[in-house]
């Protein structure tokens, strides 16, 4: 599982981003389940920062949330993360010269979208019926 935190950080503000996330990393670094994880600034443009964790599993990062060291010196910085989502899973890898490896998604299959009986209110256009009407 990788974890993608963006940042837009203004020049004057950076060298002390770079100690908060240095120790938010080292404090993730310590937690069970953590594989790797970098602290990266955009070439084209140094306001932008991302914080890349990988973990081994979508559990053992969010169990890594809960440790003290994360709330203290990981949460404040990572609720400042730009709002998107964050967390993706691998779906496919390769190393270098081999393979394409498929893997398969950790998330619950997605079941029917809900779609009214025909006929009644709504009908065909994926909205309730209204249990009053």
């Amino acid at each position: 599982m990788l974890v993608l935190n963006r940042f837009v950080v203004p020049p004057g503000a950076q060298d002390a981003f770079a100690d908060r996330a240095h120790a938010a990393l080292a404090a993730l670094a310590e937690r069970p389940g953590y594989r790797s994880g970098r602290l990266t600034r955009a070439l084209d443009d140094p306001a932008y920062w991302t914080l890349v964790t990988e973990w081994e599993s979508v559990g053992a990062y969010r169990r890594a949330l809960g440790g003290f060291d994360v709330k203290v010196h990981a949460t404040p910085l990572l609720s400042e993360s730009l709002d998107e989502p964050s967390a993706y899973e691998t779906l496919a890898s390769a190393a270098p010269g081999g393979e394409v490896v498929v893997t398969a998604s950790d998330r619950a299959p997605e079941g029917p979208r809900f779609s009214a009986p025909s006929g009644g209110p709504g009908a065909g256009n994926g909205t309730p019926p209204d249990p009053w009407g």
